[in-house]
C-alpha cells in the first residue's frame, strides 16, 4: 500500500435527525462542523482532541474515528503502520446532533485519503453503487442507522431507507431561506435510552398522520415558499410527529417542554435527532418573522430557567469533504 505522505483534513457536519415526523428517514446537515486531521506515521497510534470529547482523547483504539478508520483499511485490505490524529470537535456530544455520524464519517473519508494518496475524484452520490456507495453503506453499518450519516455525507436534506439489507439515499435541495436555529441542551442523554422508551406497536391513525406530515414536510422544505398565502403555516403543521416524541418525553421533560412552548408560539420546533437538544426551522433573515420568531424563541428559552446554548445556524449544502490542511479548501 502506497500510503499519502503528509496529512490530510476532513470537516464534517452535524446533522439533524428524524425532524419531526421523519423517524429515522430525514436528515439535515448544519453549519456546525468537526474537523478531523489525520495522517500515517511510523507506529503506535497518537490522539489530541480539542473541543467537544477532549476526554476521549484517551480512547485509543476504542475511539470512534480510529474504530472508522480501522474498519475502511480493513476493506482497503491493509493497516498502515501507525496513525496520527488531531480531532477538532464543535459538534455537542449526546445531545442529538450527529456527533457519532459526524466521527464514523471523517475516519471513513481520512482513511479512504490516506490509502488513496492524491487529489480525489469528483464524489458519486453516497447512495449510489461504487467507491461512495460502499462509503455510505459501511458508514451505516458502523453507525446503525443511515439517517444522520446520509446527511452527513450529502449536506442538504436527505432521505434514507434500506432495501434488501442495504441502505439507500436521496439528496434534496432545501429553500434558501430556511434558517435552522439549534437549542443546544446543557446535559447529554444516551440515544440507547431515548430509543428504549419507544413502543413496539403504535396506533394506525397515528402512523397514517405522520405519513402525511413527512410528505408535507418534505414539500415545506423544498418548495413551498414560506410567505405564500396558500402556505402559511405549512412548516408548522408539517413538523407535528405522534410516532417517537411524546413516548420519549419521560427521559427528556425539560425537551419536550420547550418545544410545546415553542410550537404554541408557532414557531415550527421539533427534537433534535433522540434528543435532548430542539431544532426550531425559521424563515431566514431576509423573511418579515424571523427576527420576531428569534426573538420570541429567545424568550421562551429563557423563562425555562435551563442553560440552553442558541445557535443560529445554516443548511450546510456540500457535506463532508477532504481539505488541504494548510489553505483549509477542498481540493
Amino acid at each position: 500500500m502506497a500510503w499519502a505522505k503528509g496529512p490530510v483534513r476532513v470537516r464534517v457536519p452535524a446533522t439533524s435527525a428524524n425532524l419531526g415526523p421523519g423517524f429515522d428517514a430525514l436528515g439535515l446537515a448544519l453549519s456546525l462542523h468537526d474537523d478531523v486531521d489525520a495522517w500515517v506515521c511510523e507506529s503506535g497510534l497518537s490522539i489530541e482532541i480539542s473541543g467537544e470529547g477532549a476526554d476521549l482523547a484517551g480512547a485509543e483504539e476504542d475511539h470512534l474515528v480510529v474504530r472508522a478508520m480501522r474498519a475502511a483499511f480493513a476493506v482497503s485490505g491493509s493497516q498502515p503502520p501507525g496513525i496520527g490524529l488531531r480531532c477538532v470537535n464543535r459538534i455537542p456530544h449526546g445531545r442529538g446532533l450527529g456527533s457519532s455520524a459526524a466521527a464514523i464519517v471523517a475516519g471513513l473519508l481520512a482513511a479512504r485519503a490516506l490509502a488513496e494518496p492524491g487529489p480525489p475524484g469528483p464524489p458519486g452520490p453516497p447512495g449510489a453503487d461504487g467507491a461512495d456507495g460502499a462509503l455510505f453503506e459501511l458508514a451505516a453499518e458502523l453507525e446503525g442507522h443511515p439517517d444522520n450519516v446520509a446527511a452527513c455525507l450529502g449536506g442538504g436534506l436527505t432521505i434514507a431507507w434500506t432495501a434488501d439489507g442495504r441502505p439507500r439515499m436521496v439528496r434534496l435541495e432545501p429553500l434558501p431561506e430556511i434558517r435552522p436555529v439549534v437549542c443546544v441542551a446543557p446535559a447529554p442523554v444516551r440515544t440507547e435510552v431515548a430509543r428504549r422508551l419507544l413502543p413496539d406497536l403504535v396506533p394506525h391513525r397515528d402512523a397514517a398522520a405522520n405519513a402525511g406530515r413527512s410528505a408535507l414536510l418534505v414539500a415545506a422544505l423544498t418548495q413551498l415558499p414560506a410567505r405564500a398565502p396558500q402556505t402559511a403555516g405549512a412548516l408548522l403543521a408539517a413538523t407535528r410527529d405522534w410516532l417517537h416524541q411524546d413516548y420519549r418525553a419521560p427521559a427528556m421533560p425539560e425537551t419536550s417542554a420547550l418545544v410545546g412552548r415553542l410550537r404554541e408560539a408557532g414557531i415550527p420546533a421539533v427534537v433534535s435527532g433522540a434528543g435532548p437538544s430542539v431544532l426550531a426551522l425559521l424563515s431566514g433573515p431576509e423573511k418579515p418573522d424571523y427576527r420576531h420568531h428569534l426573538d420570541s424563541l429567545g424568550s421562551i428559552v429563557r423563562e425555562t430557567g435551563i442553560a440552553w446554548h442558541i445557535s443560529s445556524l445554516d443548511v450546510e449544502r456540500q457535506g463532508a469533504r477532504i481539505l488541504r490542511p494548510q489553505s483549509q479548501v477542498e481540493y
